[in-house]
């Protein structure tokens, strides 16, 4: 896992701009502590910061491949490919030589036998940049279901790209700016494709190749969810989605550094690290090493609230004792949380406000930190409760008939309004409802559907689509920033394209034929859970109900209110923020009700330390 950078022009000799590409390849540090390497040409100047992982030696960036003293192709990547070693072993018999044992010059040698072809090959989460000497063409492309993520920025003779914002904005061409469309996507709980806030700015879309020559600019989509009909039976079915998770967490074990799994005490991540446990032991390489984060005093004062029913922490011990895993619980206090260093951190893996989600970004970033001080590598369960039908607006009669995203809906959840602090005439210009429905029916659009299918079956596999293209990547983006923030590298075997393809064409009633939630999951891993685990109900990631944490908050709110030059001050009402300030701090603190205040905050940061001009 690793940071890239890169600039084509086909306009001036980038030779002599050496000192950029450095300054761009400086800023990707956190993501690749390892090493670093950069590479000029007339045209095109990549960069690269290195976590090793695989190949620890032979794996340096960017990678070039040679013919006779003439250059032929340059790489800069980041990620992982799963299936390398096969590829490799069939391009050898194909007449490529090797000099590594790294995916890298895998995906180098699979370019230079197959052409543009070879992402269909690939297996992995990944996001990279490729310079084709030849061609005088770049090619930049972005894993099926985007895990790993990559941006880029039209200029008038290229393009200048990088594996987060910060990359970009090092180059002294780029402008600091965000118009209407962005407050809209940042004020707003959906994530559109290809939206990247910056004005100018986009990211390549999960599942596509983008193509840059003197010509101009030119996107591929070369891979999408596709409406296959489902011929197995149950039986077959839940055998098969068992056959998947072992052979893609097998794969994602592939590590030269030590490796661990994030347990949550939950279905998903319960499933993964009792895989990875028998994967383990089957190699006598065992046990599991696992961690999981709560925060202090939280086993004696948890309070169910609409989000949790249960403390983790008890499910965790289950699991962890099941298994016999080598387990760590990280504890943390909200002190921790509003530690002014830490929320530093965690805008500046961002670069964006990370305005949803409240506590959930520093206590993630500060559970990765702890993780990473044993461990390069770490698997997680993100993308089960898009996949099987886990959140419970799957499961709600009203989101049936709704015309929105399923998130957005009365289905109690974490994905409320954040502007209430905001001016009245600002958010009707903004007019983010309507903006939202454009964006739904947008969406609903791309959904693939069999011929004939219809009624619940074609509504449910909507919501499926929904959920794994416009809401899953808001996770991602929060594991990938958090965890390459400290240098971890977090692999999610449930974004194996296979599963998703076979799951996603999985029928509802299959999916949920116990009457649960997350059915063929259950059924597919229950021998190797506890019924503790395996019974339990939907419990997302944990956030702290200290009230304290909420005081902080409004302490800081009553800081920025004194403020006259706080740049987020035009974009507020002063007279709700007033009256905000004048209300008392809840004493049962959730995410609900501490929304309003975190919003504000965040956009003032990011307003602050980008020095980012808002337009008209």
């Amino acid at each position: 896992m690793c940071g890239i950078v890169g600039w084509v022009d086909f306009d001036r000799d980038l030779g002599l701009e050496a000192d950029v590409i450095r300054a761009m390849t400086d800023t990707m540090a956190c993501r690749g502590p390892d090493d670093e390497g950069t590479w000029t040409g007339r045209h095109a100047a990549v960069g690269h910061r290195r976590l090793s992982v695989i190949d620890l030696e032979g794996g340096r960036q960017p990678m070039k491949a040679e013919e006779d003293g003439r250059l032929l192709v340059v790489l800069t990547f980041s990620g992982e490919i799963y299936n390398y070693r096969e590829l490799r072993a069939e391009l050898i018999t194909r007449g490529q030589t090797f000099r590594t044992r790294s995916d890298t010059e895998v995906v180098l040698r699979a370019y230079l036998e197959w052409g543009e072809s070879f992402v269909d090959r690939l297996n992995g989460m990944f996001a990279f940049g490729l310079w084709d000497a030849r061609r005088e063409q770049l090619l930049l492309v972005r894993d099926r279901m985007g895990v790993k993520p990559l941006y880029y920025y039209p200029t008038p003779h290229g393009v200048l790209f990088g594996s987060e914002p910060k990359a970009i904005l090092a180059n002294r061409e780029v402008p600091r700016r965000i118009g209407l469309d962005g407050l809209r996507e940042l004020l707003d709980m959906t994530k559109t494709p290809e939206h990247a806030l910056f004005t100018g700015m986009k990211e390549v879309r999960p599942g596509h190749l983008v193509t840059v020559r003197r010509e101009g600019l030119a996107k591929r989509r070369y891979w999408a969810l596709e409406a296959r009909e489902h011929t197995d039976s149950l039986d077959v079915t839940v055998r098969t989605v068992r056959e998947l998770l072992e052979d893609t967490v097998s794969r994602q074990l592939i590590s030269d550094v030590p490796l661990c799994s994030l347990l949550s005490g939950g279905l998903d991540s319960s499933a993964v690290t009792a895989l990875a446990a028998k994967a383990l032991a089957s190699r006598g390489a065992g046990p599991v090493r696992s961690f999981s984060v709560d925060f202090v005093g939280a086993a004696d004062n948890f309070v169910p609230d609409p989000l949790r029913a249960t403390p983790d922490a008890p499910f965790v011990r289950d699991l962890a004792q099941h298994v016999a895993a080598d387990h760590h619980e990280i504890l943390l206090d909200s002190d921790d949380l509003s530690d002014p260093m830490v929320r530093a951190a965690v805008l500046g893996a961002t670069d964006l406000p990370p305005v949803w989600y409240g506590d959930l970004w520093p206590s993630l970033y500060l559970l990765f930190q702890a993780v990473r001080a044993h461990s390069t590598v770490a698997l997680s369960g993100e993308s089960a409760d898009e996949l099987f039908g886990g959140y419970s607006w799957f499961h709600d009669p009203e989101v049936l008939t709704a015309e929105t995203f399923p998130w957005l809906t009365t289905t109690p959840g974490p994905f409320y309004d954040g502007t209430p602090l905001f001016d009245d005439g600002l958010l009707r210009t903004l007019d983010i409802p309507g903006t939202r429905r454009a964006r739904y029916h947008e969406a609903i659009a791309e959904v693939p559907v069999l011929p004939g299918e219809s009624g619940l079956e074609k509504r449910m596999r909507e919501i499926g689509y929904l959920n794994l293209t416009r809401f899953l990547n808001t996770l991602l983006d929060r594991k990938d920033r958090m965890s390459m923030a400290v240098g971890l590298e977090v692999r999610v075997p449930f974004c194996d394209h296979r599963l998703v393809e076979y799951v996603f064409n999985t029928p509802w009633a299959m999916k949920t034929f116990d009457g649960r939630e997350k059915s063929l999951l259950r059924a597919a891993t229950r021998d190797l859970l506890p019924t503790s685990i395996a019974e339990r109900v939907k419990a997302p990631y944990p956030s702290t109900q200290d009230s304290g944490y909420e005081k902080n908050l409004h302490a800081r709110l009553a800081e920025l209110a004194a403020n006259p030059d706080a740049p987020v001050r035009p974009l507020l009402d002063m007279a709700k923020v007033r009256r905000r300030l004048e209300s008392p701090v809840s004493e049962n603190s959730t995410q609900i009700t501490r929304i309003d205040l975190e919003v504000p905050l965040w956009v003032n940061a990011w307003l602050d330390r980008y020095q980012v001009t808002v337009e008209d």
